[in-house]
């Protein structure tokens, strides 16, 4: 089934741990196989985003290229625009560029942690998309200073801009300053339904939107299966406090920490109940894992981005990957 026909995209990450050298074969098996979109992510201090976008569009292929995400704050927002430009001036229609904040981590670690990460995206989105259009920008903010400035070669086809974020308030500001949003990896339906309530608050005039939802997958004709090989993924996601937002939907919040109390991560691994590995990845039968993308799509989800194991993600794609499309 296309995705015209059932209504949502469907893409593959090529993850950041896998060298940039064997982005064009993945992507042209990606298409080979049937999925809508390859999604690229640039994290400290791994591959270079703009570089590996670049090398992945020059792939003889039309399928779109996401980036999601780039740290706002490590670029000024002028040069952020340009490369956007350059890539969508030569590939038009093809770029799908994400920023978001950064991990916090990092960018104290490089110096370029602000007090605000809302604020300071905020600003960086607004005058980033503002280049993009072809105005002359001049702003004065909390974290962004520019005097006049305008790209020479603003895109004929402006590309959206989504923002990779979690939190409430990141969402909410999403939803008011940008064209779409990203969410991270265990994102249940009842979350991005929630966070399209939230997009829903910060765009009244607007109405495009584009949510793009990041996802495990695992298929087996043994559900059970599945399910254990995510448990050892999901297990520490959780336990580390950072998706409290994520989960919070879900009204599990008690429960995790329950288990957190009693014994960490490994007690939270071995006993969290198969419906919670069920709502926040995809998993199961082949059947399974095409009704748990319809739910995801149902809840919002524009486009679904499968991320694939550490190994052999080539055979997976091939394989595992292919057989969840056929179901569709």
């Amino acid at each position: 089934m296309q995705a015209a026909e059932r209504g949502f995209q469907i893409g593959v990450m090529f993850r950041r741990e896998h060298p940039v050298k064997y982005v064009q074969e993945f992507i042209r098996l990606a298409e080979k196989t049937g999925f809508d979109e390859v999604w690229l992510v640039e994290d400290c201090f791994f591959t270079s985003g703009i570089a590996a976008v670049a090398t992945a569009l020059a792939c003889p292929a039309q399928i779109p290229i996401g980036l999601g995400i780039m740290p706002g704050v490590a670029r000024n927002p002028a040069f952020t625009a340009m490369e956007i430009a350059t890539l969508a001036g030569l590939y038009p229609g093809r770029f799908l560029p994400g920023i978001g904040h950064g991990m916090p981590e990092w960018m104290k670690q490089i110096g370029a942690a602000p007090a605000s990460p809302v604020k300071a995206l905020e600003e960086i989105t607004t005058v980033i998309r503002a280049l993009l259009r072809g105005e002359t920008v001049s702003f004065d903010g909390q974290y962004i200073h520019l005097d006049r400035v305008r790209l020479e070669f603003p895109p004929e086809v402006v590309p959206p801009i989504s923002l990779g974020v979690r939190g409430p308030k990141s969402i909410t500001m999403a939803g008011r300053t940008a064209d779409g949003t990203i969410l991270a990896e265990c994102a249940s339906p009842a979350y991005i339904a929630y966070a399209r309530g939230l997009i829903a608050q910060g765009q009244p005039d607007r109405q495009a939107h584009r949510l793009t939802v990041y996802t495990f997958c695992e298929v087996d004709d043994d559900a059970q299966a599945a399910r254990d090989r995510l448990r050892p993924l999901i297990a520490p996601i959780i336990a580390s406090g950072g998706i409290h937002s994520q989960i919070a939907p879900l009204g599990i919040v008690p429960q995790v920490d329950a288990l957190l109390a009693e014994g960490g991560a490994a007690r939270l691994e071995a006993e969290m109940p198969d419906e919670w590995i069920d709502q926040l990845a995809v998993v199961g039968t082949p059947a399974d894992c095409a009704a748990a993308l319809q739910r995801m799509a149902e809840a919002g989800a524009d486009s679904i981005v499968f991320i694939p194991p550490m190994e052999q993600p080539e055979q997976w794609i091939s394989g595992a990957a292919s057989r969840v499309l056929a179901a569709l």
